[in-house]
């Protein structure tokens, strides 16, 4: 079975959407082994988030991704059942 650029592409990206994953949990679970709320927790990982994005690809960029987030929460892409990782 061939697969195309854009299939490798595809795999390549959800390889690393998956390892970024993996290692967010690992920070999560230390942050909260250290006594962190998780509250405290999402707000930093947020701004840190939105400070690469808005150093590596600007404002509009990050407003997008903003704008695709707060569709997935109201579309309910994170509620737990839901989840993927």
């Amino acid at each position: 079975m061939e697969h195309s650029i854009s299939d490798i592409d595809a795999m390549v990206r959800e390889e690393k959407r998956l390892t970024a994953v993996e290692s967010h949990n690992e920070a999560w679970a230390e942050g909260l082994s250290a006594g962190i709320e998780p509250e405290i927790i999402a707000e930093a990982a947020l701004e840190t988030a939105f400070c690469e994005m808005l150093r590596n690809n600007g404002e509009t960029a990050a407003l997008a991704l903003l704008d695709r987030m707060r569709e997935k929460v109201i579309g309910g892409a994170f509620e737990p059942h839901r989840l993927r990782h």
